[in-house]
This record gives C-alpha cells, structure tokens and sequence, in this order.
C-alpha cells in the first residue's frame, strides 16, 4: 500500500535581491513544506545563477 502525501504541499521560492538588479530573467526553486508544521511562508537561502551568489529566496503564491 503507497504512503499518502498528506499536509505536504509543493511551494515555489524567488529571489528577492533579483528584481533590484535589473538583470533579465528570474531565480526560482521548487521545493515541499508541511503545511500543518509551517503555515506561514517560508524563506530560503539559495544560489542565484544569474547574479553568481547566494540570497534570500521567499515563497511566493
């Protein structure tokens, strides 16, 4: 019998320091969350390979 995904949910990260720059383009991730665990959105620090370093990344809706 296969395990349910249950309160897990795919969120989307972006960059915050992206749009300031006013290079072409968008860094974004794909990563999951428990729901029931963080209801409120998350942010990560993730490498930009556009601007070559690592920033903030939030989730967005």
């Amino acid at each position: 019998m296969a395990k349910k995904k249950g309160n897990r949910v795919q969120v989307i990260l972006e960059c915050t320091e992206h749009k300031e720059s006013g290079k072409p383009g968008t860094s974004r991730y794909i990563t999951t969350k428990n729901k029931k665990n963080t209801p409120d959105r998350i942010s990560l620090k993730k490498f930009n390979p556009i601007l070559k370093k690592v920033t903030v990344h939030k989730e967005i809706k």
